[in-house]
């Protein structure tokens, strides 16, 4: 089976069918309310995220000077434009659908966003984008070398925007790090900001998903389920083992390409846009 491994980040033009899904369907992964939440939050923080991350690396494109290294920043900009608009528009029907994840996006977050970025020096901007790069590799190689989370049943136009986006993310997880190393950014500063993230991973994740849930009536009403599921998820494939995998980051001398995942990529590349891919037909 051939490669269709592109030389750069390629931002693919596509368009997904969230329409097709009935609204009152609510718990789309496998009729599960906490892992629906989890998922639903983690879709309405991804297009201010992104945006985030362009801005990053667009505050110091003209201190890149290899032409190489230029061009993967174009398909990165590109590939993560791309998924903003995309999550976007899931996250239109899953506020439709009653998930509270309007906040995310709004104006007041923008604006918070945006004086919080312009306090911070350049290279700890991209430093932060680069850790989070890593965060979003670690969950898409999880996603997509697991059996297990890939026969999870859930709405297939929902879960085939995740495999996309987690396939560009791997194509990319390295770009954002390689600019925080042309500009100069140090090992220090490099692993100081990924320990301040890390330390708050799993105290933001419990938080979103706590109040996520706190605000849906059928959540509130059934107590047991909700504990029964939210054991269930942090067990299970998702988070088992996540924090170690995510701490790799933290060692001198660490660069994303060290986790191999040329194999998996060129699989999922063919399974998502070879001659029978999956998602041809959602190109446009």
């Amino acid at each position: 089976m051939a490669s269709v491994l592109p030389a750069y980040p390629k931002a693919r033009r596509i368009r997904f069918r969230f329409d097709q899904h009935d609204s009152n369907d609510k718990y789309f992964v496998d009729g599960d309310m906490v892992f629906s939440h989890f998922v639903a939050g983690l879709s309405g923080g991804f297009p201010p995220g992104e945006e985030s991350f362009i801005r990053s690396v667009r505050r110091v494109a003209e201190r890149v000077t290899d032409p190489v290294l230029k061009k993967r920043v174009t398909g990165f900009v590109g590939q993560e434009a791309m998924h903003g608009q995309e999550h976007r528009r899931l996250n239109e029907k899953l506020v439709e659908m009653g998930y509270p994840i309007a906040w995310y996006d709004s104006p007041t977050q923008l604006e918070r966003m945006l004086g919080l970025e312009a306090r911070l020096p350049a290279e700890v901007h991209v430093a932060m984008t680069a850790a989070a790069e890593h965060f979003t590799a670690v969950l898409a190689e999880r996603v997509l070398s697991s059996d297990e989370i890939q026969s999870i049943p859930a709405e297939p136009e929902f879960w085939q925007l995740l495999n996309w986006h987690a396939l560009e993310e791997l194509e990319h997880k390295s770009v954002a790090f390689d600019v925080f190393r042309a500009i100069g950014g140090s090992e220090r500063m490099r692993i100081g900001v990924m320990l301040a993230m890390y330390s708050l991973t799993l105290p933001l994740t419990y938080g979103s998903l706590a109040y996520a849930l706190a605000t849906d009536p059928v959540a509130r009403r059934q107590p047991v389920r909700v504990a029964r599921e939210a054991y269930q998820l942090f067990t299970g494939p998702i988070f088992r083992g996540l924090m170690g995998e995510l701490a790799k980051y933290l060692r001198p001398g660490f660069h994303p390409d060290d986790i191999d995942t040329t194999a998996l990529l060129a699989r999922w590349q063919q399974e998502l846009f070879g001659d029978e891919g999956v998602l041809n037909d959602h190109l446009k």
